[in-house]
């Protein structure tokens, strides 16, 4: 077993124990085996194959190893956040930027809808899982999607259009901080001749704490010596969201398509940050109260056209629209009253066009060439003053700002099987991204950026077996990440702890800054997995895989003379720091007790009904520019796990589960003058569901350890600053009920 720091050996001869059990009994699974499953048939088919398939044959046939989360388990705890179905996934972690693979920054991990790159503005956690078909987790690129995939992608598959007519309806009660919150999912569909339509529907309505915090700083205090105090703050939150997914297919005539779809939102989130301040030694400063609103809104729509020209040809057109808005008003105080006030609007719009176009090339061989244009441009506008009226940035406040984002792509792709053993996938995909923004206020640096990026990818499968129930994958692709475009506008975010730009700050307490001379991060990466299919549907999957990065990103903390205040301060900027590497490990093993370990429990009935899962994940990266032993990447824990397990109860109409994540405590080198110690998490949960009858169930759902909505885990870090000063946060959240209520009317 190889050895990854941080991890107690105990652990690894657990792990190694339920891992390599399934391989052990590979030949008694072998006479019980489920059936052949088919090679993954071309893109000219896929959509057909796709209905019919369940998650764990579509996983066994695809071309790129992959992981699908199916209907089944996006219903099995009741969940109504999307990120609690994927925390649960092996080599998935949830961190405050959102979800995230093979445990590194969120930013490396691509987020798709339905194929596509997700529109600017629009987060994961704002869709509810019964708007979802399922869940796929590709570990690397394609060429036909974007290559901005350096960890993966996730791949979030919307409802489709029903067979026939379908109505649903899920009601989930929250443990509210007054009192129950409700969440709302309804889904209509309905489906006349050539004509299918669907109408997914969730509103939310909630006010809960979000959590509380121990917090402990010390630095430089208002008489210029070193000072500590202590923090205690308590965050709440309350809103509404509502969103509708519509989507209409029309069938034209025999393997002629047209879809039309939208997703519409409305979000109203509000939060209240009340601190208290505690002094130990010196002078520290005080952390403010916070109050923070936010209105935004979501109008996204698509149009997608396929045609067979041929028996042997296809051609699929597609365009959206894509528009956001926003507004939001924030306002600090102190015991004095109001201290800092900040307006701010804001506007996206986008233009989206691709194409592809496929043709059998034998019985067994697919050609695909396609293209993808984006157009985003984004209007903003802030002001942030103090409690006089002053600007807190002088001429950069005020100012509108505008961004223009272009985007071109071109792939060709061939699917080979070579023998009926032996898949070969080739591709490659030139994508262009081109960035110019307005300047704002005097010094402020003009945002023009180009990047260009070629991305071969190279991938093959072998089946051990002619019934495919062991496969061997492999894949060597070159990836890539473009800079956000908030990490790149020249425009300063005064802190609002030191609001006066005539005096300095600390580096508890630093201005931030974008930096428009970001490039992409490149990455290099080879990835190797094992998958054993028993019987039953149990699974087995070991991976590997190794990335080279160029240009890493990390936020570096300087003092320096700014444009924007009088004396030098403490700026964050991010900058293209080092070159890095990272190498994992990651293991799965999920399916009944009775297929896992037929040697032990063939005969037992309640092993039959009694599921298992488990996942573990080990991670060592290092980043070149700086001094170990803990120069990794930052986020990167050396290990992570999850074990879970679903029992019907005999006689009962019951079903039992229960699931638990573990990470260790680690420390990352994130500049040669900071550090960030972060603690070990523990995230469980426990449900029951009761099954009334076909058309209605209850569900009964407890967690511990994690925010609300799907946030991060409850964690303590400590981040080491310069000048003997640090920042310590105790995080955590109180425990999350909810009751569901699933009919299906």
């Amino acid at each position: 077993m190889p050895k990854f720091p941080g991890l107690p050996p105990a652990h690894c001869h657990v792990a190694a124990s339920l891992f390599l059990l399934p391989l052990a009994c590979a030949a008694q699974d072998a006479a019980n085996n489920e059936g052949l499953v088919r090679p993954e048939p071309s893109s000219l088919q896929r959509v057909e194959v796709v209905a019919r398939q369940s998650a764990t044959e579509l996983r066994r046939a695809a071309r790129q190893a992959k992981q699908i989360v199916g209907r089944e388990e996006l219903d099995r705890f009741g969940d109504s956040n999307i990120l609690d179905v994927l925390r649960r996934q092996p080599g998935v972690s949830i961190g405050s930027d959102g979800p995230s693979l093979r445990g590194l920054s969120a930013r490396y991990t691509q987020m798709l809808i339905n194929g596509d790159p997700a529109p600017a503005g629009f987060s994961i956690d704002q869709l509810h899982p019964a708007q979802i078909e399922r869940i796929e987790i590709l570990r690397t690129p394609t060429a036909e999607q974007s290559s901005q995939a350096v960890a993966g992608s996730i791949n979030v598959i919307l409802k489709n259009t029903p067979r026939r007519s379908q109505r649903s309806l899920q009601l989930t009660l929250n443990d509210g901080r007054k009192h129950l919150d409700p969440d709302l999912q309804l889904t209509v569909g309905e489906s006349q001749g050539p004509l299918a339509f669907t109408l997914p529907v969730y509103f939310s309505d909630w006010e809960r704490e979000y959590n509380r915090a121990d917090i402990e700083r010390r630095g430089l205090g208002a008489d210029g010596q070193l000072a500590l105090g202590q923090h205690h703050s308590r965050f709440v939150a309350w809103g509404v969201i509502a969103n509708a997914a519509p989507r209409l297919n029309w069938e034209l005539g025999p393997d002629h398509r047209l879809s039309l779809s939208a997703f519409l939102q409305k979000l109203n989130w509000n939060a209240g940050i009340d601190t208290q301040n505690r002094v130990i030694t010196g002078q520290p400063p005080e952390i403010d109260d916070l109050d923070l609103h936010r209105d935004t809104y979501n109008r996204n729509g698509q149009a997608s056209w396929s045609k067979g020209l041929a028996d042997d040809q296809r051609l699929e057109l597609r365009a959206g629209l894509q528009q956001s808005s926003w507004r939001l008003a924030n306002q600090s105080f102190d015991d004095s009253g109001l201290r800092t006030r900040t307006l701010g609007s804001g506007r996206a719009e986008g233009l989206t066009q691709s194409g592809k176009y496929n043709r059998l090339l034998g019985e067994d061989h697919a050609l695909s060439l396609g293209w993808d244009l984006e157009r985003r441009e984004l209007r903003e506008r802030r002001d942030a003053v103090d409690a006089n009226g002053q600007p807190l940035a002088g001429s950069f406040e005020g100012q509108p700002y505008e961004a223009r984002v272009l985007r071109q792509a071109f792939y060709v792709q061939d699917e080979w099987e070579l023998t009926p053993r032996w898949q070969l996938y080739l591709g490659l995909r030139h994508e262009r991204i081109q960035t110019r923004g307005q300047a704002m206020g005097a010094g402020a640096a003009p945002l023009s950026a180009s990047s260009r990026v070629n991305s071969p990818v190279l991938s093959f499968s072998h089946k051990f077996d002619a019934r495919g129930r062991q496969l061997l994958r492999a894949s060597l692709s070159r990836s890539y990440r473009a800079a956000d475009l908030n990490l790149m506008l020249a425009r300063p975010v005064v802190s609002v702890q030191f609001p006066h730009v005539e005096q300095a700050n600390t580096p508890n307490a630093p201005d931030r800054l974008g930096n428009p001379a970001l490039k992409p991060e490149l990455a290099t990466g080879l990835d190797v997995a094992y998958e054993h299919y028993g019987a039953g549907g149990a699974m087995f999957s070991l991976g590997l895989f190794h990335r080279r990065l160029e240009g890493v990103v990390r936020q570096v903390l300087s003092l320096r003379d700014v444009p924007w205040a009088s004396v030098p301060r403490w700026v964050s900027e991010p900058q293209n720091f080092s070159n890095a590497q990272t190498s994992g490990l990651e293991l799965e093993a999920k399916g009944r007790a009775s297929d896992l370990l037929p040697q032990r429990w063939a005969d037992s009935p309640r092993a039959r009904t009694l599921s298992l899962r488990a996942t573990f994940s080990a991670y060592r990266s290092r980043v070149q520019g700086l001094p170990g032993p803990d120069n990794r990447l930052d986020g990167q824990a050396p290990w992570t796990a999850s074990f879970g397990f679903d029992q019907a109860v005999s006689g009962m109409p019951l079903t039992l589960g229960a699931s638990l994540s573990l990470s260790p405590g680690y420390s990352t080198q994130l500049t040669e003058n900071q550090r960030l110690d972060r603690s070990r998490t523990r995230v469980s949960e426990i449900y029951g569901k009761w099954q009334y009858n076909r058309q209605l169930s209850l569900r009964l759902t407890a967690k511990q350890g994690a925010l609300p909505w799907g946030g991060p885990p409850n964690q303590i870090s400590t981040q080491w600053l310069p000048d003997d000063a640090y920042n310590r946060t105790d995080r955590r959240a109180t425990p999350n009920y909810a009751l569901v209520i699933d009919m299906r009317l």
